[in-house]
Parts: C-alpha cells; sequence; structure tokens
C-alpha cells in the first residue's frame, strides 16, 4: 500500500487574487502535499541563513575598522525588506494580475494570500510562496548593499534598500517569474534568479560604487588599496551561503521531487569546480594557494548556475563551474579599466556571473531535465536545437542589467538631493571607520585606524621579542602588522 494521501483538486477561484478556499472544503490542506511543505519552509530558512553568509563574507573582504557595518547592513536588509514585501511587495512582484512589467496591489498588507495555488506553481499556495519569494527579495538588495563599504551613512542605506526593493526588485522578479510578465512570456528561462538576484544586484553594486566615488587612498594604478583583514570570516559567509544555496536553488523547483534533487546537484558540482578553477587560476600567478580563491571561485559557480539549475545536467554544470569562474575572475579587473573603486567585486561576481549563467542556458538548457518535476515543458536550448533560446537569454539579461543601473543611479542621486539622506560619510567618519563613526560598536576590541599591504615592516627591521607575559606586546608596538 501507498501511504500517501490523496491531494484534492483545487476548485475555487482562479486568475484572481483570492484567499484560496473552495466551497466544497473548509480545510484548505487538503490541496497540497506535507512534504512538499516541508521542503520549501527548509529552503526559506536556508535562503534566509545566507543573508549573514552575505554580512560575514563582505566583512572579511573589508577593512576591520567597518567590518561590522556590513554585517548589519545585510541584517538590516532582512528587516526593511520584511516589511517592504509585507506591504506591497509581494504584490507588485507575484499578483496574480497585472500588466506586462508590474503587479498590482490585489495582495496589498498580503490580503488575499492563503490556500489559492500561487502564480509559482500549483504545489504550493500564495502564503508559502510568499514566504519563500520574500527571501529573495532580502537577500537581492543585501548583495548589492556591500557597494557601501568604508564610506556610506547607514541611514541612506536602509532608505535604499526600501526604495530600491520597490522600484528595481520587484518590476525585475515580476517580468521574470510572473505568468504575465514580458520575459517570462517572451520564453526567458530563469530557474532561481540569475536576473531578478545577481544581475540587478551586480548592476547595483556597480552603480553605487560610482554614485559614492572612491575610498581614501584608492589608486587607480596602484592595485588594490586595502586587503581582506579576515579571511575566516570570508570562508565561514562562503559556507553559509554554499549551505544555503540548496535551498535557495533547491526550492526553486516549489516541490520536493526529483528537479529540486537535480536542481541541488548540479548546484553542488558548479560551486565545487568554480573554487578548484579560481585557485588554480590564482596560483599560476603567484604559485600560492589562495582561500580567498577558493571562496571567490565557489560563489562564482553558484551564481553561474543559478538561472540553470532545474534546466542542466550534471555534466553541463562542470562547463557552469568552469566558465562561471574564469569568467568572474577576469573580470575582478574591469574595475582597474574602468576606474571605479567597486570594493568586493560584487559587479565582477554577481553581474558578470548571471550574465554567464543566462547565456549558458540559452545553450545547455534540456527539456528532460525541467519535465522532472513532473509537468513542466519547454523546448530546452541548444542541445534540443531551439537556437533563439540563446536570444531570450540575452534579451532578459541586458533589460535587467539596463534597468537595474539606470535606476539605481536615478534613486541615489535623488536621494543625495534630499537633507538628511547624502550617501557619503564626511572625511573624520571614512578615517575613523564606519563602525565607529555610524554605529558606535565594533567587531573586535582592537581596531586599527589604517592599514595598507605595504605597512608590513621587513624583518630585518622588525623588533626582538620582549619577555613580557603578554603575548602581542610586538603588536602594540606595531599595529600595522596586526592581521
Amino acid at each position: 500500500m501507498s501511504g500517501s494521501v490523496q491531494v484534492a483538486n483545487y476548485t475555487g477561484v482562479s486568475g484572481v487574487d483570492d484567499s484560496g478556499y473552495s466551497p466544497d472544503q473548509t480545510n484548505p490542506n487538503v490541496y497540497y502535499e506535507g512534504g512538499d511543505f516541508a521542503w520549501i519552509l527548509t529552503s526559506s530558512a536556508l535562503v534566509l541563513l545566507m543573508i549573514p553568509g552575505v554580512g560575514f563574507f563582505y566583512s572579511g573582504l573589508a577593512r576591520r575598522k567597518s567590518a561590522l557595518s556590513l554585517i548589519l547592513l545585510a541584517m538590516l536588509s532582512v528587516a526593511v525588506v520584511q516589511f517592504q514585501w509585507f506591504f506591497w511587495g509581494y504584490s507588485l512582484a507575484f499578483s496574480h494580475t497585472g500588466s506586462a512589467y508590474i503587479g498590482d496591489l490585489g495582495n496589498f498588507g498580503l490580503m488575499k494570500t492563503l490556500a489559492q495555488p500561487s502564480v509559482g506553481g500549483t504545489k504550493v499556495p500564495d502564503l508559502l510562496f510568499c514566504l519563500f519569494q520574500g527571501m529573495f527579495a532580502a537577500i537581492t538588495p543585501a548583495l548589492a548593499i556591500g557597494a557601501a563599504v568604508d564610506r556610506a551613512r547607514i541611514l541612506p542605506c536602509i532608505v535604499f534598500i526600501f526604495v530600491w526593493s520597490t522600484i528595481v526588485y520587484d518590476p525585475i522578479a515580476y517580468w521574470t517569474w510572473n505568468p504575465n510578465g514580458w520575459a517570462y512570456k517572451m520564453g526567458g528561462l530563469d530557474f532561481a534568479g540569475g536576473t531578478p538576484v545577481h544581475i540587478s544586484s551586480g548592476a547595483a553594486a556597480l552603480a553605487f560604487s560610482i554614485m559614492l566615488g572612491h575610498r581614501t587612498g584608492y589608486a587607480k594604478t596602484a592595485g588594490l588599496p586595502y586587503r581582506p583583514h579576515n579571511v575566516t570570516h570570508i570562508v565561514l559567509g562562503t559556507v553559509f551561503l554554499w549551505v544555503g544555496w540548496f535551498g535557495f536553488n533547491g526550492g526553486s523547483a516549489l516541490a520536493a521531487n526529483l528537479r529540486a534533487v537535480m536542481a541541488c546537484i548540479v548546484t553542488h558540482t558548479a560551486a565545487s569546480v568554480g573554487a578548484i578553477t579560481w585557485v588554480l587560476l590564482d596560483y599560476r600567478l603567484e604559485k600560492k594557494w589562495s582561500v580567498v580563491g577558493f571562496c571567490s571561485g565557489a560563489i562564482a559557480g553558484l551564481v553561474a548556475i543559478t538561472p540553470a539549475s532545474g534546466f542542466v545536467t550534471p555534466w553541463a554544470a562542470v562547463i557552469y563551474g568552469v566558465v562561471g569562474s574564469i569568467g568572474c575572475n577576469f573580470a575582478t579587473k574591469l574595475k582597474f579599466i574602468m576606474g571605479v573603486d567597486e570594493a568586493l567585486d560584487i559587479f565582477a561576481v554577481h553581474a558578470v556571473g548571471g550574465v554567464i549563467g543566462n547565456v549558458l542556458t540559452g545553450i545547455f538548457a534540456a527539456d528532460y531535465i525541467a519535465a522532472l518535476d513532473g509537468s513542466t515543458v519547454i523546448p530546452g536550448g541548444w542541445i534540443n536545437h531551439n537556437y533563439v533560446q540563446l536570444g531570450y537569454q540575452l534579451a532578459d539579461s541586458v533589460a535587467g542589467f539596463s534597468y537595474s543601473f539606470v535606476l539605481t543611479c536615478v534613486i541615489l542621486f535623488l536621494m543625495n538631493l534630499i537633507p538628511g539622506l547624502s550617501l557619503r560619510v564626511d572625511a573624520g567618519d571614512e578615517d575613523t571607520g564606519i563602525d565607529d563613526g555610524q554605529l558606535g560598536e565594533f567587531a573586535y576590541d582592537y581596531v586599527e585606524l589604517q592599514r595598507h599591504t605595504t605597512d608590513v615592516l621587513p624583518s630585518h627591521v622588525m623588533p626582538a621579542r620582549s619577555g613580557s607575559s603578554r603575548g602581542g606586546s610586538e603588536h602594540e608596538k606595531h599595529p600595522a602588522q596586526l592581521v
């Protein structure tokens, strides 16, 4: 005997915003499988875990005196976007009715979001889909806001997160994932957020960096002015992100099925191959094994596979890892060509990685992989001889990048004209650090004001160890040597 519970057919209103009750049922749970609920609830928590992972990753890459502010900004993104999502964000992105570009306010304040099948799929109701997609909405500005490192005030960042989510993220999510959206109708394939999450956040980070200007000490011809202050934080953030990405991509199947399993398999494969590729690329230059390179490569592989994770085979995931990592690695040099202080390489990894993932999806998307959920039908990409798919992917990528970049510049320009919302901290706060100037709290007991890679003293001029029992007395004399 099977032991499975028969799922009732939903017979309520469809095609409009509705609470989701059928006239012949009093228990709305009968329309859905408990296993699907459990998986998407778990995936929602996994994506939430990724957001502090972003904070720790960025914090480790930044300077010690601004480390805590980046963790705070990531967590503020959760809180601010959750309110925005409740208020009107979900309705603008995933209402059942709307134009080709944006939803309406039919679900304003989460009204009429109960048991009706969501626009994302019939396996999950509106309420659960709202929770899951709300985590995507929160992590996207958290990725972009890393561009504020060392130089932006906290209050304008909070306002920016709310406004940007409304004006930029919600429309892009709508046209990509909502069946009424123009990109969805065109035939664009984006399983888990290549355009709405990665390309949009990478473009926004580039715009933010341009609008804020260079950090003190930046020189286009002198390389990076500051090095990562805590590689352990970078590893910790990578672990959070890697684990959370199983929910990010696997949960996007919106059911506990073979397609979700395949999404997890290709996600893990692309991350692993991407990490190895980046390490080898760095090793060829310096003959050193880079931990930061490993973490960067893993993230590049994860970004590249995101739009494709529900459409491609495991062997294709190897290609995503290699090409995504190589592309993002070389894209980190673009900031020097452009003369932009894009401190954390958000543009290089997320925007470029997202475009690579979208383009490769036009080539490697397979109809039989999408059909693993038992219902999805796609024409596939080049491997299915559907050559026009690459054009759809390029159109979606260009539209998402352009829209995010231009609108981010406009938002920041207008904010900077409003009294009290000037974007950049004053010179004193930048010198002492964002943590001191804006938070009054610190990630560590000791915070050096400035440290350059050239500050490390040659070994022949380092002082001899004193006999003091206080470990680190020599560090008190030469704080620039603290790691």
